[in-house]
């Protein structure tokens, strides 16, 4: 199933967009409920959602340490 997931889960409390995918909180929670096209038609909004949001999370995110560790080889 595809999914926008980042591995970051934050939610923006002004927005109610996750900082990660640009997805809302029930967004999230029913994503495997919903149908293909549900899920395409959310997919196709979150680029702009994300460029809403006015500050990144101050966590380093998984995916982004995983990526360092394997450039830097800690």
């Amino acid at each position: 199933m595809e999914t926008p997931c980042i591995l970051v889960c934050s939610i923006d409390m002004k927005t109610g967009y996750c900082f990660g995918c640009g997805r809302t909180r029930d967004e999230i929670g029913g994503w495997t409920l919903f149908t293909p096209q549900e899920r395409r038609d959310i997919m196709e909004s979150l680029g702009a959602r994300l460029e809403t949001l006015e500050r990144k999370p101050r966590r380093e995110t998984r995916r982004t340490r995983m990526a360092r560790e394997r450039v830097t080889g800690e």
